[in-house]
Order: C-alpha cells, then structure tokens, then sequence
C-alpha cells in the first residue's frame, strides 16, 4: 500500500490546485479516448437530471417548506431548490459512475503517465479482475451512501429540524463525491473501498474541499458534462502528487 504525505492530502488549496490542473488536462489528447464515452453517458445522464428537476421542481419545494414557514419562502426556495438541484444532479452522477467505471480507472491509469508517475499497470486478465472489483466497490459505495443517506433524508420531514437538513445534506454529498472520485486512482494501487475510508479519515478537510467544489460544479449545465472526468484525472494528481512512495 503506497505511503502517502497527510499534511498535503490535507491541504485544500492543493485539493482546489489540482482538480483545476484535472480541467486543463482534459484537453490532453493521450486522455481523449478514456474521455469521450464517460462524456456522452455524463450527456445522456445529465439532460436526464434536467427534465426531472423541470419537472418536480415546483411540486417539491412546496411540499418540504412547511405552512407555518410560507412566510419565509422567498428565502427558503434557493436554499432548497439549490439542495433538490444538486440531489438530482448527484445521483444521475453515481449512476454515470457506475456506468463509465472501467474507462475512469484506465484515465487515472494515463493520468499517472502523463505527470511522470509509473503507474501499477495489471496484465489484461488482471486487468478484467480489476474492473469486476472496481464495478463491485462501486456498488458497495452506493449501498454505504443509502444506508446514510435515508436517515438525512427523514430529517427533511421533521419540521423545524429539515431546516439545516439542506446544509448537512450538502456536506454528506460532497464528502462522498471526494470519495467517489478518489477511488479510481486509489483503485489502481490496490486501495479498495474500506481502505480508502481508513485512508482518507487523516485528509477529511482536503476531502471535503474537492467534493464540495464538484458538487457545486454538477449543479452548473455544460460544467456537469465535464466535471466527472476532470474529478477523477484532479484526484489521480491529488493522490499522485502527495505519494511518498
């Protein structure tokens, strides 16, 4: 298991510095065919996000803001349309995820040679092990996010408590994003799901910046086509640049 320096994991201008760096890359030709499938399901996916939250949208803001509250709903409805927004736009991401999980693993992959690292490189039997354990720890952390996730959303019925459900709901969506992300450059060096979690308990300010920051980039249109494939080339360097050995 690599050696990795915390105190920089830790910094968020390093976690900010490199998901920019993941942007400018996506224009690097060695990376363009680990990018394009990812981007067409991130297009298919993501206009799907649009016309639900189109949809729903009106009809869910007035269901959560309780009577008693009407009187506060100018301020309310950009608090919780920015929450429903950011929801819809989430979880069409973890299914994008799911989907273009072997090309990610491979754009770390590339990511790593680019920058000069030499990446773990598997044989092509392991490397078919690895995208069935990679799919396998994909929907491992979508079982550890519902299992957290449904408590965050009872307290959305709960008057007077939903009122900061938006604010935690926020922080647990972009602390898993991180990890989201985080796991195909880690996957690739042999670091699965549960030790990614014990791993990255020493960078969790790190961690929340990055996520925090994507989250907020798939509430963007266009922005949200591009970010996930920028997300996992910015981790790679994350973890890449502060590895020891």
């Amino acid at each position: 298991m690599p050696e990795y320096a915390f105190s920089k994991l830790n910094d968020p201008i390093y976690a900010l510095r490199c998901l920019g760096q993941g942007l400018v890359f996506l224009a690097q030709p060695q990376l363009r065919k680990f990018i394009l499938i990812p981007l067409l399901i991130n297009v298919i996916l993501f206009a799907s996000a649009l016309l639900v939250t189109a949809y729903f949208f009106a009809d869910f803001l007035d269901w959560l803001i309780p009577a008693w509250l009407v009187w506060l709903r100018w301020v309310l409805w950009p608090l919780f349309g920015l929450m429903f927004i950011l929801m819809a736009s989430f979880g069409f991401t973890l299914v994008a995820n799911l989907l273009a999980s072997p090309f990610y693993d491979r754009l770390a992959e590339r990511t790593e040679e680019l920058i000069g690292r030499i990446p773990v490189v598997p044989s092509e039997a392991g490397r078919t092990q690895t995208v069935v354990q990679e799919i396998g720890a994909e929907i491992q952390r979508l079982g550890y996010f519902l299992l957290r996730a449904f408590p965050l959303a009872i307290l959305t019925l709960i008057p007077g408590v939903n009122l900061i459900a938006p604010l935690l709901g926020l922080m647990f969506n972009a602390w898993f994003l991180a990890l989201e992300y985080f796991a195909y450059p880690l996957a690739n060096h042999g670091i699965l799901f549960p030790q990614a979690r014990g791993l990255l308990k020493h960078a969790w300010l790190g961690q929340l910046t990055f996520g925090t920051v994507v989250l907020l980039g798939l509430g963007i249109p266009i922005v949200n086509v591009f970010l996930p494939p920028a997300a996992v080339i910015g981790a790679t360097i994350y973890f890449a640049g502060a590895r020891l050995r």
